[in-house]
């Protein structure tokens, strides 16, 4: 008997956030690692490269004119300007993936999130790192010797705004041990990826079976 195909299904955008030093970024990068049908989203941005960086797989790099007219067409799914610089994710390659039953993977803030959230509720997983403490927190930045004690601080500060917007998230993981969080994150992907929504054939599927003849 020749079984009939599983059911195809749309991808997701699991989007990522938590204050700096809470383990978003050891996270995203295992997940990428371990991960098969799960994509990085690359940001556009109209900032210089760094030296270190490669075009397309840091950042798109792009010129003003150009990120203006992709938000005049509304082809970004979320953006920002910092510092001078514009930042942003353009909507197109991630519907292409989307389509294709690929996932895309996010690293970006509460704010960025609320954005993607408004366009794409339907499509969108968010996850919302928390430290297991203030002091572990600050532990962490201290330990990763990379910026000066009055950054620290500011970045300590930043962090008490970021977490108090954890409520606008689906999930809630606590990283007091890097390998359980990822395992939570793990099973969160497992879990949203089986989501009946997300299986576009499968009324097909159902139908196939219920009017499947038996030998």
């Amino acid at each position: 008997m020749v079984e009939q195909p599983r059911p195809a299904r749309r991808g997701l955008m699991l989007i990522l956030s938590s204050p700096s030093g809470a383990g978003k970024s050891t996270l995203t990068r295992t997940l990428c690692q371990r991960e098969t049908n799960l994509d990085l989203s690359v940001s556009v941005t109209t900032r210089a490269r760094r030296p270190s960086e490669i075009d397309g797989v840091h950042y798109r790099f792009i010129e003003r004119q150009a990120f203006d007219d992709l938000r005049a067409h509304d082809d970004l799914l979320e953006w920002a300007e910092v510092h001078g610089n514009c930042y942003g994710t353009p909507r197109r390659p991630v519907e292409a993936a989307l389509a294709q039953g690929r996932d895309v993977l996010f690293d970006i803030d509460w704010q960025g999130t609320l954005q993607i959230v408004e366009k794409a509720r339907a499509d969108v997983v968010t996850i919302f790192i928390l430290p297991p403490s203030m002091a572990e927190l600050r532990s962490r930045l201290v330990r990763r010797a990379e910026d000066a004690t009055e950054v620290i601080a500011k970045r300590l500060a930043n962090a008490r705004d970021e977490i108090a917007r954890w409520s606008v998230y689906d999930y809630v993981i606590v990283n007091d041990d890097l390998n359980a969080a990822y395992e939570s994150v793990r099973s969160i992907l497992v879990a949203e990826r089986l989501k009946r929504s997300r299986a576009t054939g499968l009324g097909d599927f159902v139908e196939t079976l219920l009017t499947e003849k038996l030998p």
